[in-house]
């Protein structure tokens, strides 16, 4: 049987799909190939003509998911004010705590990341970088910017830690109330 020409750009993509779940849910370090490629339906085999290496998917995996993470920590550039705090509640809300597949990959992909070679690093950090800039114009505080960012993700990391659900709401609830005083510092500032 012949494959559409389209084939393998679709399993590619639906790797990527699978891997940034998979990779967000459980870690990308303990996830072999062979299950990434399970999660598609094809063997362990058909990776490698979409991929030179687990590495490789890796870095692409980071690259695709950290524009992602960048717009939730800090929201897209031309968002009205109210859009901001929405992104921020969305970011450190029970469900984003809940379902890490779903979310930003630094509370959960932070460590390996960190492990990575500079080529990763370097995307988080133009990513990272990103936020903060929007950050800062936003507050026009760098130091608050930076904070803002670690605590958000740090809520998460916190948040997913416990086993209560009591104590993990108080931890969401608590960083919420923070950062929507930042927020309303932000605009009361003058024009």
């Amino acid at each position: 049987m012949r494959y559409p020409s389209t084939h393998k750009q679709e399993t590619r993509a639906k790797l990527l799909a699978a891997s940034r779940a998979i990779a967000k849910r459980g870690g990308f370090e303990k996830t072999g190939v062979d299950a990434l490629m399970s999660a598609i339906g094809l063997t362990g085999g058909a990776f490698y003509s979409h991929f030179p290496s687990k590495q490789a998917l890796f870095e692409q995996v980071i690259c695709e998911e950290l524009e992602n993470s960048a717009r939730m920590l800090a929201g897209d550039e031309d968002a009205p004010p109210d859009h901001v705090a929405k992104c921020l509640r969305s970011y450190l809300s029970s469900f984003h705590a809940a379902h890490p597949e779903t979310g930003c990959a630094l509370p959960t992909l932070g460590p390996e990341i960190a492990r990575s070679g500079p080529e990763v690093r370097k995307t988080v950090e133009k990513a990272v970088k990103k936020a903060h800039k929007s950050w800062s114009e936003r507050i026009e505080d760098p130091d608050a910017a930076w904070s803002l960012i670690a605590q958000c993700v740090g809520a998460l990391v916190l948040a997913r830690a416990v086993e209560s659900d009591k104590t993990r709401r108080e931890i969401l609830a608590a960083c919420r109330r923070v950062t929507d005083r930042m927020h309303r510092l932000d605009a009361d500032k003058p024009s």
